[in-house]
């Protein structure tokens, strides 16, 4: 009985703070962001602000993993600089590709590996680490990454990825 009282406050506990929402760090306060992304992927980018410290961004365009690429990461922020403006970040994310693909190829033994047709689908997950910049008294975020991705389907492989970018904040 005694376990499930105990359970049963931690669970109540989670749940209360989990609604307290802490103040988004975006740029003027504001939670959800878009743009443009440049490098692997480029696309169209977007982020959601979850709390000062942890956001999801997210993007859809096109890459080496695939003619389609869908990308969603959560990221942790870090005040390495001790700025207002200017923080460092990394985290996990998934990715999916969709279509053909002309990375991570390699010729072994007349065999070609990492080339997909364009009906076929692939899954990868990365770890990202890169910097945002947030100008004072400005609606735009500016951001740089770099980062790993592991392909998983339809075969094992792995890539370096790097990015640039900026989102608006309406």
């Amino acid at each position: 009985m005694r376990y499930k009282v105990k359970r049963f406050i931690v669970l109540i506990s989670v749940l209360i703070f989990s609604f307290i929402e802490l103040s988004a760090q975006g740029p003027k306060g504001k939670d959800f962001g878009f743009g443009i992304i440049l490098g692997d992927p480029t696309g169209l980018s977007g982020k959601y602000w979850l709390s000062r410290e942890n956001a999801i961004p997210f993007s859809v365009g096109n890459s080496y993993f695939g003619a389609l690429r869908i990308t969603g990461d959560y990221i942790w922020h870090f005040n390495s600089f001790n700025s207002k403006y200017v923080t460092l970040y990394a985290g996990p994310g998934a990715v999916i590709g969709i279509g053909e693909s002309g990375g991570w190829i390699y010729k072994k033994k007349g065999d070609y590996y990492w080339v997909r047709k364009d009906d076929e689908i692939g899954f990868g997950a990365r770890g990202i680490f890169g910097i945002n910049i947030i100008p004072k008294n400005s609606p735009l975020e500016i951001f740089a990454e770099i980062g790993l991705m592991v392909g998983v389907v339809p075969a094992f492989g792995s890539n370096v990825e790097g990015a640039i970018g900026f989102r608006f904040y309406p």
